[in-house]
């Protein structure tokens, strides 16, 4: 048998609220409020009264006793957001957001089977049974392609040019020049002919 009890539009927001739930879910009903009462989180204090509502339900609606009783789901939603705004420099506003929850505790008869009973079935020898489950489980995850490396590849640099040519660029310059000198002449001596 499952009881439940909503606290909505509780002010605070969802994310710190879900963190003192996950605390307590799966906890039996006496413990979590044991839990709750020490935390020393504001969101302690509205999830603790959410669970005596519960709690108090169990007893009085569903004739359940608390100490079979375990928390078996605590869920925080977020519920509406109210905007305001505060006042900031040269008149001008930053907007605030007043965040609210809705908090659901679902309370379970402990001794209650969660799934029907089936037939019982033979339990397999050990080794059958994890080849089998190795067999299985390479067949259903696909194949990944390896990853490429992020390592770039080393890049050549290129040598620094001073102002002025470099010994290099004076040789060519100079070997350009003796090259063209022969053929200057070769002009010459025919223009003079």
């Amino acid at each position: 048998m499952q009881v439940t009890s909503t606290y909505r539009y509780a002010r605070i927001s969802a994310f710190k609220a879900r963190e003192v739930t996950r605390e307590i879910q799966g906890r039996s009903a006496s413990d979590a409020l044991d839990l709750l009462t020490f935390s020393p989180k504001k969101a302690a204090v509205m999830v603790r009264k959410t669970l005596k509502s519960a709690i108090a339900n169990a007893e009085n609606n569903a004739d359940l006793k608390v100490d079979t009783l375990l928390v078996k789901e605590a869920v925080v939603g977020e519920g509406p957001t109210f905007k305001r705004f505060r006042a900031r420099a040269r008149g001008s506003a930053s907007p605030l957001r007043k965040r609210t929850s809705h908090i659901r505790i679902v309370l379970a008869d402990e001794l209650a089977p969660t799934a029907p009973a089936g037939r019982a079935r033979k339990a397999k020898p050990a080794e059958e049974a994890s080849g089998v489950a190795a067999a299985d489980q390479l067949k259903s995850e696909p194949a990944k392609a390896p990853r490429r490396s992020s390592t770039r590849k080393p890049v050549a640099k290129k040598p620094k040019e001073d102002s002025g040519e470099s010994a290099e660029g004076k040789a060519t310059a100079e070997e350009e020049d003796n090259a063209s000198k022969p053929e200057a002449s070769a002009k010459q001596e025919k223009q003079k002919e």
